[in-house]
């Protein structure tokens, strides 16, 4: 049997959340992008420019799920008064609701995994992951010495 690579149960394992979540989300006519975007606005808005890098989504990506968000009523837009050439993004009433609804499948999640895996392999995994992403930032990995 051939050993599981990194990238491979990364993937695999994301892949699962991403699932999860998505069929959570569909439950409420919504999908895990839109659920993400609206845990990462803040109160004071955020501007829209700001929002992709927060989430690590191209800018195509984030125009359409912003633009489903505005369709459903979650959020609004308004020109940025300390700069009339961006936007910022605000949540709506019900935006705001959904949010809370976001925040709480999140922590059930959370708890999940915590009733069911130690403290020392979920500090363990925090380390691995940290180490994984400083490799990737240091853009050498794939140079030979």
């Amino acid at each position: 049997m051939t050993e599981k690579t990194i990238d491979h149960a990364l993937r695999a394992t994301w892949q699962g959340v991403a699932k999860l979540y998505n069929e959570e989300a569909a439950k409420y006519g919504a999908t895990m992008a839109v659920a993400f975007a609206l845990l990462n606005i803040d109160k004071e808005g955020t501007p829209s420019t700001a929002l992709g890098p927060r989430m690590g989504i191209e800018p195509t990506s984030l125009s359409r799920t912003l633009k489903s968000m505005e369709d459903k009523g979650l959020i609004i837009r308004q020109k940025n008064p300390k700069d009339g050439r961006s936007v910022l993004i605000f949540l709506t009433e019900y935006g705001k609701e959904m949010r809370d609804i976001s925040k709480e499948k999140v922590l059930i999640f959370n708890q999940a995994i915590y009733e069911n895996i130690s403290p020392e392999k979920i500090a363990s995994f925090h380390q691995v992951t940290d180490k994984i992403l400083e490799l990737i930032q240091q853009r050498n990995i794939f140079t030979k010495s």
